[in-house]
């Protein structure tokens, strides 16, 4: 069994895939080839965003939109321990500090009442860093609380970033993934519910002097023309051949994203009655993308022993994330301790994830459920 099938999403499209590449091939611009554009213009139109800037990957997406609002050392900018490096990471890589605040239990979203003390705390703080923006994470294909994160920002004056790296093709109030905050981000790692064969990403906006800015620093900050430079960016481009193969995935896109809603379906269906563990929470007015189909055990020795029991049944598992950012040697210097955020360590010491992915029969739906309802 696999975790996220990925050879009967190829099947399905082989030709196609195979038709785009010969393509890429047969014109030879391997570098901002005519497969961007159209990929580009496809993925703005399904977001409803007026701009879509693809880039090399989910975490270059994050950098260059901090990089386009100009995020320095001195700034503050407020996110979850309870996520990938990426997001905290390409904050502190230009020198700003990352300020974390705890999840919600039930989501494992940032906490929006959590979220507006944490801003309080450190504009009272005396301290020099001046609170400049929030990356909310959708977390597992989860949107994040925007309409209250929205209320909280405004209020304070901060921008938003949203990190739509696992969420796209998810829904909140109507509204789709990356249509949230000044840019919303996302990225192609071919785990993701839209994936390419490599690494890539996209940043989405409506501000038109935004979207200018960051085609610039996509290209090592490009003016006018290639040797013209304005501005410090980065290389970070999307190919052309990913650019080509998520053309052929996006076609079937739409419909994997209402299969994933029926497998998400059937595991609830199917594990909701056990006492062992507790399935995933989603509001009402929300969509996930089901990047993740996670599971809370009742603590961490009964995680091991659950994934034990599949693992023998050769049914994969894997933790997203087993330790908070807070926690790891990278960010020690922000001095955060253990016990300063206890949803996201009590999350990450009993959270495992299912093999999800739109093409998970319910034979093999059922055979996970047999072992899980031992």
């Amino acid at each position: 069994m696999e975790f996220i099938d990925l050879a009967a999403q190829q099947k399905r499209i082989i030709e196609k895939i195979e038709s785009n590449i010969k393509s890429v091939l047969n014109h030879g611009k391997f570098i901002m080839g005519p497969e961007i554009q159209n990929l580009e213009e496809n993925l703005a139109k399904y977001v409803g965003a007026r701009h879509a800037i693809s880039c090399a990957s989910g975490t270059d997406a994050l950098l260059m939109a901090l990089m386009a609002y100009n995020i320095r050392p001195g700034d503050a900018v407020f996110t979850t321990p309870f996520t990938f490096i990426a997001t905290a990471e390409v904050i502190t890589l230009l020198g700003a500090t990352p300020v974390f605040v705890d999840v919600d239990p039930e989501t494992f979203n940032i906490d929006p009442k959590k979220l507006e003390n944490s801003i309080v705390r450190q504009k009272n703080s005396g301290t020099a860093l001046n609170p400049k923006a929030v990356i909310p994470v959708d977390l597992f294909g989860l949107l994040a609380d925007y309409e209250s994160i929205e209320s909280i920002a405004h209020e304070h004056d901060l921008l938003i970033i949203e990190d739509g790296a696992q969420s796209f093709g998810a829904e909140y109030k109507g509204k789709k993934s990356c249509s949230f905050g000044s840019v919303a981000c996302t990225s192609f790692f071919p785990a993701k519910p839209l994936g390419c064969y490599g690494d890539g990403g996209m940043c989405f906006t409506n501000d038109n002097s935004i979207a200018e800015i960051l085609r610039s620093v996509r290209v090592h900050g490009q003016g006018n023309h290639k040797y013209e430079n304005i501005r410090i960016g980065v290389n970070g481009r999307l190919d052309t051949l990913q650019a080509a193969i998520l053309n052929a995935k996006f076609d079937i896109f739409p419909d994997e994203i209402e299969r994933r809603q029926k497998v998400a379906k059937r595991y609830s269906d199917l594990l909701s009655t056990s006492p062992a563990f507790k399935v995933p929470h989603i509001p009402e007015g929300y969509k996930s993308a089901w990047a993740q189909y996670s599971v809370l055990a009742a603590n961490e020795k009964q995680r091991s022993i659950l994934q034990e029991r599949l693992q023998k049944a050769n049914i994969p598992t894997a933790i997203y994330y087993p330790k908070p950012l807070h926690l790891q040697k990278a960010f020690a210097d922000l001095g955060y301790k253990k016990g300063d955020f206890p949803v996201s360590e009590d999350v990450a010491s009993r959270i495992f994830s299912l093999p999800m992915h739109p093409y998970l029969t319910l034979e093999d739906q059922e055979t996970i459920a047999a072992v899980l309802n031992q």
